[in-house]
Parts: C-alpha cells; sequence; structure tokens
C-alpha cells in the first residue's frame, strides 16, 4: 500500500496516469491555500468533473475503506485537505459543511497567524486562540484532523494537547536534519506523536539536507532515526509534491490576498520559483525509490511497509467519521 498525504499538483491525466504508474493508492490533495468558502467549493466541483472524466483512473476518497476500494480495482482514491482555515471563514458552522463535501484535512494556519493559531513565519507565537480552541473540539466532533504543518512551535504543542483526538503534521522534515524554519523540533514532533499523531516526511527540496541535491540515503536515514526517537507507526510520507505547476503559484502559496509585497518565505529572492525536485523523486512513479531506500538503510519489511503507507491508513480510519459513530470502525 502506499499513500501520499500531501501534493498540490498541476493536476491532469498525465498525473493520474503516473500516480497509476507508480501504484499510488491514495493521496492528501490540497484544495485551499487562500481560498474562501465559496472557492473551495468550486475546487470541490473541478474534481467532480475529474472523477467523472476519468473513472478508471481516480475516485474521491472519504473514508479509510476508500483506500481498499481504489486498491482492488486499480485507481487512486483522493482525499481532500485545507492548507489554511480560509474556507470555513469565520463561522465554525462552516467545519461540519466542508467535511460533508469531502475535506478531511485542515491546517490552522499556513505560516501566518490565522483567526486560530500562529504560523511559524511568526515572530511571536501566541498559541492557540480563543476561536482556535473551539475549532479544535467541532473539527475533533466531525472528524476533519487538525494539520499543524505550517504552524509555529506553541502553537503545534497546544494543538496536539487540546485536540481529543490525534493529530498530523502531513508534510515536515525534523529541523535538526535541516533547519529550515517550516521542519519541526524534537519536542514539537514528540507532542504529536506521543499523543497518536502522525508525521508525513517531505521532499520538498526546501525541507532537505542540500536541498536539490539531497541523497536518497540521507532521506532514508533521516527516516530511520526518527523512527528510533518516535516510533514507526507514527511516521508516513507527505511528499509535498507541487508537480508541473509554474513559479507564479509560489507567489500564491505564500502571500494569497494578503500582501502588496511578495514574500517568497522558504525560498530565495533571487529564486522565488519552484525548485529543482532531487533526482531520485520527480513524480509518482518514483515512489519504489524511497521504499528501496528505507530497505537499503536497514529498516525492516514491516516498518517500511507502514511508514510507505500502512500507517497512514490506520491513521484514516480512526480519524475521519464523526465521534460517537457506530461506523466508526467499520471502515478499517
Amino acid at each position: 500500500m502506499r499513500i501520499d498525504n500531501l501534493q498540490y499538483a498541476n493536476w491532469s491525466e498525465k498525473i493520474f496516469r503516473q500516480m497509476r504508474e507508480g501504484g499510488v493508492d491514495a493521496i492528501h490533495v490540497t484544495i485551499a491555500y487562500h481560498e474562501n468558502f465559496r472557492e473551495t467549493v468550486l475546487n470541490f466541483e473541478q474534481w467532480n468533473r475529474w472523477f467523472e472524466q476519468y473513472p478508471d483512473l481516480i475516485m474521491k476518497g472519504q473514508w479509510a475503506r476508500d483506500v481498499d476500494i481504489a486498491k482492488e480495482t486499480g485507481r487512486t482514491a483522493i482525499f481532500f485537505g485545507f492548507q489554511n482555515p480560509s474556507p470555513i471563514e469565520d463561522d465554525i458552522g462552516l467545519v461540519e459543511i466542508v467535511h460533508s463535501l469531502g475535506a478531511r484535512f485542515m491546517q490552522l494556519t499556513y505560516n501566518n497567524q490565522s483567526l486560530l493559531a500562529t504560523g511559524c513565519y511568526e515572530a511571536e507565537d501566541t498559541g492557540i486562540t480563543r476561536m482556535g480552541k473551539q475549532v479544535i473540539k467541532e473539527m475533533n466532533r466531525v472528524g476533519l484532523v487538525i494539520d499543524m504543518s505550517h504552524s509555529a512551535d506553541r502553537s503545534t504543542v497546544e494543538a496536539a494537547d487540546l485536540s481529543e483526538r490525534p493529530i498530523a503534521i502531513t508534510h515536515a522534515n525534523p529541523y535538526e536534519w535541516c533547519p529550515a524554519l517550516r521542519n519541526k523540533k524534537d519536542d514539537v514532533i514528540r507532542a504529536v506523536t506521543q499523543n497518536g499523531g502522525m508525521l508525513g516526511f517531505s521532499v520538498y527540496p526546501h525541507h532537505l539536507k542540500g536541498k536539490s541535491d539531497c541523497s536518497l540515503q540521507s532521506f532514508c536515514e533521516m527516516i530511520a532515526r526518527t523512527a528510533e526517537r518516535f516510533g514507526t507507526e507514527h511516521l508516513g510520507i507527505g511528499t509535498d509534491l507541487c508537480q508541473d505547476q509554474p513559479d507564479s503559484v509560489v507567489e500564491w502559496m505564500r502571500v494569497g490576498r494578503w500582501s502588496r509585497e511578495v514574500d517568497y518565505g522558504e525560498g530565495s529572492a533571487t529564486a522565488p520559483g519552484f525548485p529543482p525536485m532531487p533526482p531520485w523523486f520527480n513524480d509518482n512513479r518514483d515512489f519504489g525509490n524511497i521504499e528501496k531506500g528505507l530497505q537499503e538503510v536497514g529498516m525492516s519489511s514491516q516498518e517500511v511497509a507502514g511508514i510507505m503507507g500502512g500507517n497512514w491508513y490506520e491513521f484514516y480510519s480512526g480519524s475521519f467519521t464523526p465521534t460517537g459513530d457506530p461506523h466508526e470502525c467499520a471502515d478499517i
């Protein structure tokens, strides 16, 4: 089983076919960065058209059992998530609505301060806000996973402690291995994993040691060391693959509509576009390289299977249904 728990590609039939060639059974797809509720609904609508156009390649994912259906029928299940809470605007009632539409993950921040928490690019981290505490309760109730990939340290630790269900960092790496603002320090990873949460390792070059020149061995050794510290069962892959996106999308991702100035954030002002991917991971056909690399650094077949998808599958099984739902475990 192969699950990638974060991609934001420029979707096309070519990419859908590459997902099948790479044996990818499920992908968590970013469906909103800075969009409001209405704009996000239009993105759901676009995906409905793709499901109609390519029913032999992709299907909508809502529950863990949909990964099994996709695997059995030779398709990729698409699970939706937001990298910003903008789709719920300032209305807690929209949390349940977006879940009913198919959203399964929502970041409480995207780099900046939001109505819910502090982003990793702010100078001061004030933690989870008053609204954030209420939204966390509501996300727990309906089965919308709290994602803290772009959040600051205190906010992430508080979210892990406040949430009654495990949370996720869907796409980041350990700060100790690569000291990027978006990567996570040990105490943050510990807070998430000790509460049953998940960390998805990213191959986005700005988060890699050596950036585009990062070796597969270094990446896989980093995963193995993290497994020793925090437990293999809490780890997976969240590549943050932005395949075929034009460089202009970087500005949309990082700036949205909040500033008149360009803020490249994780990149360099002299090279604002997307960096080249490491040679061992260009697209969905390359997941076998990561699997082989993990085996070569000494991880067991069971550990590798978990990191490549089994751990995310288990996380999906306990996360997507409303609390108290008698069918909560029926999708395993």
